[in-house]
């Protein structure tokens, strides 16, 4: 079990953490959460379908975000650490500006829409998975994930929604 425990680790943790980043917005609470979700899978009792193993690993990890949520109602900014490419100081400015404009527009949705377009459209997970790991039917998966983008399209074009 340690061999495939350390493979899941490596090939999902950095999925987990990202997923994490966008429901929390704070780094650290991410890294909690993360490592929280692979002590849960270590600790638990139930096999693992490895067809369906992000799915679940996800749920665990919005289940640790709705639980810590639910004892601290804080908003918390998003940091920097999120750039990937070395571009110019305007383009970086403007990069920071649109990322923390989404990222607020994000924020603002309910959670369960939050976590069906992320899951859509950062991991491209079927809208089975995603209905499975939020416990909702298909269609209302599919409708979620429509909302919260034209949520998102709106806020980019400056249109309320």
């Amino acid at each position: 079990m340690n061999t495939d425990l350390d493979e899941l680790y490596r090939k999902y943790a950095p999925d987990v953490f990202r997923f994490a980043l966008y429901l929390s917005g704070e780094r650290s609470d991410a890294e909690d959460i993360t490592s929280e979700t692979f002590v849960r899978v270590w600790t638990s009792d139930t096999p693992i379908e490895l067809a369906t193993v992000r799915g679940y690993l996800f749920t665990i990890a919005r289940n640790l975000f709705l639980q810590s949520r639910r004892t601290t109602a804080r908003t918390v900014a998003l940091g920097e650490s999120l750039r990937a490419t070395r571009a110019s100081p305007h383009e970086e400015t403007e990069q920071r500006d649109e990322l923390t404009a989404v990222m607020a527009c994000l924020r603002t949705l309910p959670e369960i829409d939050r976590a069906a377009v992320v899951m859509r459209a950062e991991y491209d997970m079927p809208y089975e998975e995603i209905a499975a790991a939020l416990g909702i039917s298909v269609s209302a998966a599919k409708v979620k994930v429509h909302r919260a983008r034209l949520a998102l399209a709106g806020f980019r074009t400056g249109v309320s929604q």
